[in-house]
């Protein structure tokens, strides 16, 4: 079943199940490249595509092994 590649596109979108469902190998490779070049017409579009990455990482772990090096994991102290 092929699943267009407008599936990453979508960085408004509100992230549900469903959309996460749709997911597979090449629709995160897409998000996972745009992430990697950082080249957005706005900052907001960088973070919502951020945020995808890591509801898919929480939710279909599987699919973002290869892509952990672009969401930062790091715990930071703020004092």
């Amino acid at each position: 079943m092929n699943k267009p590649n407008s599936l990453s596109k979508k960085s408004s979108q509100a992230i549900t199940q469903e959309r996460l469902s749709q997911f597979d190998e090449g629709s995160i490779a897409i998000l996972a490249e745009r992430l990697d070049q950082d080249d957005y017409p706005s900052p907001f579009d960088g973070l919502n595509d951020w945020h995808l990455l890591r509801a898919l990482a929480i939710h279909r772990p599987e699919l973002t092994l290869p892509y952990l090096h672009l969401i930062d994991q790091e715990p930071f102290d703020e004092d």
